[in-house]
């Protein structure tokens, strides 16, 4: 009998070593995504708070002797044209990914209801119809949108970026919210029904609580998808005061010199909105992708 407890007592032994093998392993592996995520936002930050000369010198420093806000000041100044242009395209983006974000909630909502609550000749396909644009690169469809812009008069307009990030990001929105309706018991709203309320009564009152983080994820992924998008912004807007921060922060570049502080400073501030956003709000969206991934 003692033999064959020290015999499991080993393969115990044996087998929590592997497990905690794991588990180290596991957290090198964070401990390493952390480091490489973290170091361009560092270095990013590092740089801006240096000088045109300490930006350029070679072995570079991580942190300088002598940091200066200046390229912040310069930045948030509306008394010179570099203060001006920065906070006319902040507000153009800003302005942007807000209208897209709540017309994309506005539309994903009762459309990924309706994939989820109703049945009618087309659904499934009409269902993955939608996602069938994703499977494309975005730059396939640069050149009909831009027709399609001309011809109806949005080019150089606000407009055609709001409708173009529609585009492209309701498919996903309405697949998302269509996960997390799917989980939400229709029973609860057939009690609602039995209580004399109608239909949008019980999903307004009843289904919209309890979808809010899956709406929350989709505006999210709606306000970060328009704020950093480049290419249909560079294509579509020529005017200066339309310009969006992925486009406007270009003027930092010229022909003979790269003011990188400012660039960098630019850059940072531009991050800051969606790291925000993201933190305040991330236990939403890792609960609506994971209620929209996992059938109850």
């Amino acid at each position: 009998m003692s033999a064959i407890a020290e015999t499991a007592h080993r393969g115990q032994a044996r087998r929590s070593m592997r497990i905690d093998g794991w588990r180290w392993g596991g957290r090198i592996f964070l401990v390493f995504m952390l480091l490489y995520t973290a170091l361009p936002m560092v270095w990013m930050l590092s740089t801006s708070i240096k000088s045109g000369f300490a930006a350029m010198q070679f072995p570079p420093q991580l942190w300088p002797d002598q940091p200066t806000l200046a390229s912040y000041q310069k930045l948030l100044d509306p008394q010179n044209s570099v203060g001006q242009d920065f906070l006319r395209f902040f507000w153009n983006s800003l302005f942007v990914s807000t209208t897209t974000t709540i017309l994309s909630v506005i539309v994903a909502v009762p459309a990924a209801y309706a994939f989820s609550r109703f049945t009618f000749p087309g659904r499934n396909f009409l269902f993955f119809a939608v996602l069938l644009r994703n499977m494309f690169p975005a730059v396939i469809f640069l050149v009909p949108l831009f027709i399609l812009m001309r011809a109806i008069g949005l080019v150089n307009t606000h407009g055609s970026l709001v409708l173009t990030y529609l585009t492209f990001g309701l498919p996903l929105a309405i697949w998302l919210l269509k996960g997390f309706y799917d989980n939400i018991p229709v029973q609860l709203e057939q009690a609602a029904r039995i209580d004399g309320a109608t239909r949008f009564q019980a999903f307004v009152l009843i289904v919209m609580p309890l979808s809010a983080p899956g709406i929350i994820a989709t505006a999210i992924y709606s306000f970060i998808g328009a704020w950093n998008e480049y290419i249909y912004a560079y294509t579509f807007l020529s005017k200066n005061e339309q310009l969006t921060l992925p486009v406007g922060i270009q003027r930092f570049f010229s022909e003979n010199t790269t003011d990188f502080p400012g660039l960098m400073a630019a850059s940072f501030m531009m991050s800051v909105p969606v790291v925000v956003l993201f933190l305040v709000l991330q236990r939403y969206f890792v609960r609506a992708l994971t209620e929209g991934a996992v059938k109850h």
